[in-house]
This record gives structure tokens, sequence and C-alpha cells, in this order.
């Protein structure tokens, strides 16, 4: 064998490797290939079934919130309605805490016109006494 022939042989076996290392990168390309097809597939459907369920979600927050808006105006509609017995309510606590001020000022003012009538009951029979003993030394 010549030296040509040597490296002729050479190079065809550097061809050969290579082409047997194209075809093995190759071959893992296509599988890696085939895997994110499945996975943005699997992806794709997921994201279908995730906006379907957000649509029928969205709904149903649409209706609840009709609903919570009706409850809701209900509510002001009967608290308007009940407003009046609340400022009833407030205007008979001030006259029954009026009438207990004025009963408490009434029985201080009766108290005292008590004790005065009792210092005036004791000053009358001490001067009833003093008079009866007068009279009797008189006699």
């Amino acid at each position: 064998m010549t030296g040509g022939e040597i490296a002729g042989l050479i190079a065809a076996s550097a061809f050969a490797v290579l082409v047997v290392f194209i075809a093995l990168v190759l071959w893992k390309i296509s599988k890696t290939v085939d895997q994110v097809t499945k996975t943005v597939d699997k992806a794709n459907k997921t994201i279908s079934v995730v906006t379907n369920d957000v649509d029928i979600l969205t709904k149903q927050v649409e209706g609840l919130l009709v609903k919570s808006n009706d409850l809701l105006n209900d509510v002001n509609q009967k608290v308007a309605t009940i407003d009046p017995l609340f400022h009833a309510v407030a205007d008979l606590s001030d006259s029954v805490s009026e009438l207990n001020h004025s009963s408490k000022n009434l029985v201080s003012k009766i108290g005292s016109a008590g004790k005065a009538t009792s210092k005036a009951g004791v000053v009358g029979k001490v001067g009833g006494a003093a008079f009866r003993a007068m009279r009797s030394k008189n006699k």
C-alpha cells in the first residue's frame, strides 16, 4: 500500500466515523423533536381545557356578582326602611334619659325639702315643749 492509499483509507475512515456521528446526532435530535412535539401537544390540550374552564368560571362569577348586587340592593332598601325606627329609638332614648335626669332632680329636691321639713318639725316640737314648759311655770 502506498502512502496515498493509506491517506485515502484514513480519510474514508474519518468520513465514515463523521457520517456515523452525524447520523447519531440526527437520530437524537429527531427523538428530542418528537418529545418536544408531544409536550407541545399536551400543553396545547391543557391550555384548551384551562381556557374552557376559565370561560365557565367567568360565567359563574358574573352570575354570582349579579346575585350579590341584587342582594345588596335588597339589604340597602330594607335598611332604608328601618332607618326611621333607629332614629325613633334614639329619640326615645334621649327622652328617657331626660326623664331620668328630671326624676333625679325631683328626688333630690324632695329630699332637701324633707330634710328642711324634718328640721322644722324638730324645731316645732322643741318650741312646743318650750312653750308648754313656759305655760306651766306661769300658772
